[in-house]
């Protein structure tokens, strides 16, 4: 069995394709995955499975609109084993979400996209916004004091992002010691 990291694209943001995380648990146990648990309300599931990654991802984002009342395609379900997730966090710029008081820190995860056509809808503000293309992911660094003035959500113009998903750099470490306990 192999300990994975289930990224859900697109749900409880705004109000919208509300998935309550104890639904999602049953509907996961359901898919006769094991060891189901979700952390906060934004999509992140951990369960181990026998199956490989990409089979995982395809059979929940299947049962995801068969489910729960989702708008359009909006959610896409990434799948991580511990070693791909090890891997973003090992591989981060130098100094990357180490200064939380300072910086806002984001991993954008891609779903079937290179980093390189990625990176082209990125725009970044010179002395607020910094931005590192990685593998499976782009780092998204922002001042903290200015991050109203930050152009993150200007990719949110981009139909490439349909094929990301953002998490805080706090939530990624976090995950990565919830998905290392489980393994």
């Amino acid at each position: 069995m192999t300990s994975y990291l289930v990224l859900i694209r697109g749900v409880n943001v705004g109000g919208k394709n509300t998935v309550p995380m104890g639904e999602l648990r049953r509907m996961l146990g359901d898919l006769g995955f094991d060891g189901v648990s979700t952390y906060i309300a934004s999509g992140n599931a951990l369960l181990r499975s026998a199956k490989p990654g990409g089979t995982v991802a395809s059979e929940i984002e299947r049962a995801l609109p068969e489910r729960f009342s989702l708008d359009g395609d909006a959610a896409k379900v990434l799948v991580l084993s511990s070693d791909q997730l090890r891997r973003v966090v090992a591989e981060k710029p130098a100094g990357f979400g180490e200064q939380p008081e300072k910086y806002h820190s984001d991993a954008i995860f891609l779903m079937d996209i290179t980093p390189a056509d990625a990176m082209a809808v990125f725009s970044p503000r010179e002395g607020v916004d910094r931005v590192w293309p990685g593998t499976q992911v782009i780092y998204f660094q922002r001042l903290s004091a200015d991050r109203t003035r930050s152009r993150l959500n200007r990719i949110m113009l981009s139909p490439l992002y349909q094929s990301m998903t953002i998490r805080s750099w706090s939530t990624t470490t976090r995950l990565m010691a919830l998905l290392d306990d489980a393994t």
